[in-house]
């Protein structure tokens, strides 16, 4: 520790040392000095505190003597190991042992933790990290290292490194058919924050079209910055353009090529329809987020409405969350040419949200093709994953209709069971195993349906997990509630554990 900065009160009645050693003393009570840490110097403290010598000696003085720190000859004083738990409280007058307690529950955030552990998760946001090339993503920070360190450790460009932004648009027009300058991309760290740029541009025009069922991160993000959230119904082709006529809202929030959590994809009668729509006045703008486009197992690849636009109406949304990792949080944003100088002059100020670091790094694994190799690798993986799922699916007299699948990483099922969706949701848990229910993502009210529909997401689970994790399922469902009661109070089969809530 070279300085520490105290606030004097020179008109005080307290002394000057006493207020710099009380300042140090409750420091160390607290834990914000370290045990074992050096202090400043009492020259050095005194010439940065502009106090005489004198002042500083007297403070470290009744440090030393009451056991705060220890002197160590020719090198200087030191932090003791206080426990804090041993310390008397003030005005107390007696010694308090203050142990951890530990409450009988859990903390609400303990809970959250606690739910996700699980034997078989079919999460929708579950990747496969364990195939990842790391030689590959070593030799991407390598060549930065050696071509990309000039002005590295510079600002850098709010929208985000040119070279990353023609790297990606050259990718988009080639796999997405998206038609765009680099000039038009923004890189920002994941979509959420994308959303929080488009609601500083949209000051005034702040009701948003969604579909329902929903994409919920969106949703909620909308709703949290304070956005009149329209829900429009769905049909098989998408969402229903006459609802969104009469919704009065000027912006509608789409995933066309591949929709979550329906995993439908909209056809280009409706797309035309939309994009009629959004030209018919103006302001009018839709937002296409490109969800889990990379994945699709069967037929052509479906192109972007964004790449149909010709009026320049479209708002892009793609990450690179699922077709490299989550972590690498990386998420872009292309805009009309209409709207850039509307994000120029209320959003061009703020810098980056991704390092240059990361930016270069995700650069070179484009630019040498790591990333196109990484991405055939993973679709085979997802691939096997998926049939191995439907496969799984395929037999079960309870798995009445599944849909959603050939795209994307996860599929949807339709139970023939007298229970309804939370109900086999919890009763999985209890099986060590997580499902998930359409209704966690419906923002419009329905009327019931007459069977309960799971989601099941693929991509973090092995072939065997899945195989595994069907079959529970399965069992869950097609149990008479005589036999989960049974069941419940002596599990002996310690693959079923019930965990603790």
């Amino acid at each position: 520790m070279e300085e520490l900065t105290i606030l004097l009160h020179g008109e005080c009645s307290t002394p000057l040392y006493e207020q710099i050693y009380e300042y140090i003393r409750q420091d160390i009570i607290d834990g914000k000095i370290s045990p074992g840490e050096k202090l400043p110097s009492t020259r050095l403290l005194a010439k940065h505190l502009a106090v005489s010598r004198s002042t500083t000696d007297l403070a470290y003085g009744q440090l030393l003597s009451e056991g705060y720190v220890h002197a160590v000859p020719g090198s200087g004083y030191y932090v003791c190991d206080i426990k804090k738990d041993w310390l008397l409280s003030e005005g107390d007058g007696e010694s308090v042992h203050k142990k951890e307690a530990k409450s009988p529950g859990l903390s609400g955030a303990e809970n959250r933790e606690k739910s996700r552990s699980f034997q078989y998760d079919f999460s929708m946001n579950g990747v496969e990290w364990s195939d990842f090339s790391m030689a590959s993503f070593q030799k991407a920070v390598k060549h930065m290292l050696q071509e990309g360190m000039e002005g590295l450790f510079d600002p850098g460009i709010p929208q985000g490194e040119e070279n990353l932004r023609q790297e990606i648009c050259s990718y988009l027009h080639q796999a997405r058919g998206v038609n765009c300058d680099a000039d038009q991309m923004i890189v920002g760290a994941g979509n959420e924050y994308l959303l929080m740029l488009l609601d500083q541009m949209f000051q005034k025009d702040r009701r948003i079209a969604m579909e329902s069922p929903t994409y919920h991160q969106a949703y909620q993000t909308f709703c949290n910055l304070g956005w009149e959230t329209v829900s429009i119904p769905m049909d098989g082709e998408g969402m229903e353009v006459e609802e969104l006529k009469h919704s009065g809202a000027s912006l509608a929030y789409i995933m066309p090529s591949h929709q979550f959590p329906m995993g439908s994809v909209m056809p280009m009668k409706r797309r035309m329809e939309l994009l009629h729509w959004a030209g018919e006045e103006q302001g009018r703008y839709i937002i296409e987020d490109d969800h889990d486009s990379e994945f699709r197992y069967k037929g052509k690849p479906i192109p972007s409405l964004q790449g149909s636009d010709p009026l320049g109406r479209v708002i892009y949304l793609g990450t690179f969350s699922k077709s490299i990792a989550p972590a690498i949080r990386v998420s872009y944003m292309v805009l009309p040419r209409k709207l850039l100088e509307v994000y120029r002059n209320r959003c061009g100020f703020y810098s980056s949200t991704v390092s240059r670091v990361q930016q270069q790094i995700l650069y070179y694994f484009m630019k040498e093709g790591y990333f196109g190799r990484h991405l055939n690798k993973m679709r085979r993986i997802y691939r096997s994953r998926h049939d191995a799922l439907i496969l799984a699916l395929k037999d079960k007299m309870w798995a009445k209709r599944i849909w959603g699948e050939n795209a994307g990483l996860h599929v949807l099922v339709e139970v023939a069971s007298g229970k309804g969706e939370e109900e086999i949701v919890r009763l999985a848990m209890e099986r060590n195993v997580r499902a998930y229910g359409l209704g966690e993502y419906v923002i419009r009210p329905e009327s019931e349906r007459e069977h309960p529909v799971l989601l099941l997401g693929y991509g973090g689970l092995t072939e065997e997990q899945i195989t595994a994790g069907v079959r529970i399922l399965g069992e869950v469902i097609e149990e008479s509630p005589e036999r989960e009661n049974s069941f419940q109070r002596y599990p002996k089969n310690p693959e079923y554990r019930i965990l603790d809530k």
